[in-house]
Formats: structure tokens, C-alpha cells, sequence
């Protein structure tokens, strides 16, 4: 494994099946309790491969109840020919082959991309028009939202290969006109920054109020290259620019996603992976809030695998979530597990069957 903590934490990493393998057995917390995995990839990625096949197998020993997933893109097929805008719908129609493929199996226990969010660029005025149509026309029904990048930093550690190519993308007129016309459309925004560019979508969300605003792995509170060492300033910054765009009532939050910017579970340097409750401590600061002050029915769960498989097995992600909520009501487990998620992407009953399952009695785990 790498030990060059800003290498490991700047890049993607591929999960190590033995590593991962010696991860001390946790019994299943709560799993009757329905689930909407809100941010999952299924992706060839350098040289990676987490499919259909990888996802169900993780699915089929994590004990939880995932009921329904929803894809968000990942740079995955994208067509070869025709208009420069129009190729991102490649993705899109490769998810809804997945999700067809996962239908046909014997006995689907979760619904695979249920919901789709793509990516389009939303500063192209009305070849930005023309991409939404496109991914809406292949969807068959399940484009939710869409994604774009506004990760920058001076870092060019932090920065990454995976971000805007100039700052402040969420506040150009022209970017601004495309969020409008995805409002328009019924369609979601998923928000993906370091924590340093919220207060952008905060102005985003207050310049937009009818459009449904997602911000995605807490706001990526960053805790690796320049950030590293200045924890404590660095959660304040977070937490006092949250607090602000929680007063947005069109933002929801997407929890989970901290692996690989914040950086204090350097998973490199154990010999196996920490379970649920040593995680539940780690990220409390960032989870804890992120309830408290948007509420369950602005809050909702996501893997983020495979991405978070680098430090963690499946079953291992949702008992984590389960401890750090022990303390809600049922009605709030049901908003931050599903019925947010249902919400704010406006996936259907039919398609999660989220309802068709019993809700467990509210948990007694210490987190």
C-alpha cells in the first residue's frame, strides 16, 4: 500500500479484497430498516472494475436492506460519434442497461439505478438544453438529476485531475441560466465541492429556489495537502459555512463520501480495516451536524463505493450510519434512509418498494 498520505488521499484507489477480508466480524445493525443507496458508481476505472456482478456480490453479504440505488456519474461510456454535448448520454444509457440487466436477474433484491444523475454542462446555453433533452429522451424514466463539478483549489494537490478548470463556476450567469432551465425540468442538482466553495452554493441555492440543490459527501471537508495538520480550523470553516446553507430550504445533504478528501482515517496505515463504531467517532463532527441542522427530511445516506471500498466493506458503511442516527425517531430513520432521497430525487414507490418492508423499533446501539 501507499504510504504517501497526500498521493493516497489526492487520487481514486483501487479496494484491496485481502486487505479488506480481515475486517473484524460486526453483527448487522437494524437490517430491517429500508435503504436508498444515494450515490453509487458502477465503473471500469483505472484499471477497477466494479460492475453489476461487484456491486450484488457486496449487496448479498452486507446483510442491510438496500432496496434501491441511485447511479451518479463516473466518466463511464460515453459515445464515440455525434456532438460534443450530446455524448455524456452514453452514460446514462449504459446505467439504464445495468438497471435492466439487474431486473432480469431470478431474484433482484435492490433495484439498481433507480435514479440516474448524469452530467451535463450546464454553462452551454442551449447546447446545454439540447444535453438534458438528450439524457431525458434514453433515461426510461430515471434521470433524477444531474452533476457537475465545481472542486477547486490553489492546491494542486487538493485540486485533483477530477475538478472545475476555474473558480467559481456555480456563480457564472451562464451556469446560472442552465440551473434554471434543469428546475425547469423537474430535475435535481447534485453539488460537488471542497468545503471552501459552499458558500457558492449557498448563493447558488438563494439565486435558485425552486431548483432542488444536493450537496454531495457533506461538502468534501478536505483534511489532506495544505488543509492537513489545521483540523480543528478546518471543521470551524465547515461547520459556520453549513450552518448558512442550511437556512437554504431548497439544499438537501448527501451524507457519507469523507474518505477520501478529509483524510483522518488514513486507511493505509492499518492492518485491517476499522470497523463501524471506531468510524462512527471519526466522522461524527461531520455527520452529526449535517442532521441537526438540515433535519431528517433535508438529510439522506450514500456509499459512495466503490470509491469508499479503498477503507471499508459495504456492511461496514450502513452500520456506521445506524450509530450515528441511534438516537432518531423511527419517522426520522424513514426520512434520512429513503424517504428524503424519494423526495428530492422524485423516485417513485414502485420504483424503491421502500414502503413494502417493516420498520424495525428505534436502535439501542451506543455510537
Amino acid at each position: 500500500m501507499n504510504n504517501n498520505k497526500n498521493s493516497i488521499f489526492a487520487t481514486i484507489q483501487a479496494p484491496d479484497e485481502q486487505w479488506l477480508a480481515r475486517a473484524a466480524a460486526e453483527p448487522v445493525l437494524e437490517p430491517e430498516l429500508p435503504i436508498i443507496d444515494t450515490h453509487l458508481h458502477l465503473w471500469a476505472f483505472q484499471g477497477h472494475r466494479y460492475f453489476l456482478d461487484e456491486y450484488l456480490a457486496d449487496l448479498a453479504v452486507s446483510g442491510h436492506n438496500v432496496q434501491a440505488s441511485v447511479f451518479v456519474e463516473c466518466f463511464q461510456r460515453y459515445r464515440e460519434t455525434g456532438p460534443e454535448h450530446l455524448k455524456y448520454a452514453g452514460e446514462t444509457e449504459f446505467a439504464v442497461d445495468l438497471a435492466r440487466q439487474s431486473a432480469a436477474r431470478a431474484e433482484p433484491r435492490t433495484q439498481v439505478a433507480a435514479g440516474i444523475v448524469g452530467y451535463a454542462d450546464l454553462s452551454q446555453g442551449e447546447r446545454t438544453a439540447q444535453a438534458l433533452e438528450e439524457h431525458l429522451r434514453v433515461a426510461d424514466g430515471r434521470l433524477v438529476g444531474i452533476r457537475q463539478r465545481a472542486k477547486w483549489d490553489a492546491d494542486p494537490v487538493v485540486k485533483g485531475q477530477y475538478s472545475a478548470d476555474r473558480a467559481g463556476l456555480y456563480l457564472d450567469a451562464a451556469f446560472g441560466r442552465g440551473i434554471q432551465r434543469l428546475g425547469e425540468l423537474g430535475l435535481a442538482f447534485d453539488a460537488s465541492i471542497y468545503h471552501p466553495q459552499m458558500p457558492d452554493v449557498t448563493a447558488l441555492a438563494r439565486a435558485h429556489p425552486q431548483v432542488q440543490i444536493v450537496l454531495i459527501h457533506c461538502g468534501s471537508p478536505v483534511g489532506h495537502g495544505a488543509y492537513a495538520g489545521h483540523e480543528r480550523d478546518n471543521h470551524q470553516r465547515w461547520l459556520r459555512d453549513l450552518r448558512e446553507l442550511a437556512t437554504c430550504p431548497n439544499v438537501s445533504v448527501k451524507m457519507g463520501g469523507l474518505l477520501m478528501n478529509i483524510g483522518n482515517y488514513d486507511f493505509t496505515q492499518h492492518a485491517a480495516p476499522l470497523g463501524s463504531e471506531a468510524l462512527a467517532e471519526l466522522w461524527r463532527p461531520y455527520l452529526e451536524p449535517c442532521v441537526e441542522l438540515f433535519g431528517a427530511g433535508r438529510c439522506m445516506v450514500s456509499s459512495n463505493f466503490p470509491v469508499d471500498k479503498a477503507g471499508f466493506a459495504y456492511r461496514t458503511v450502513w452500520n456506521l450510519f445506524k450509530r450515528i442516527t441511534a438516537g432518531c425517531s423511527v419517522e426520522e430513520k424513514s426520512l434520512i434512509y429513503s424517504g428524503t432521497a424519494q423526495r428530492v430525487y422524485g423516485l417513485s414507490d414502485a420504483a424503491c418498494s421502500v414502503h413494502a418492508q417493516p420498520m424495525s423499533a428505534p436502535a439501542t446501539v451506543a455510537g
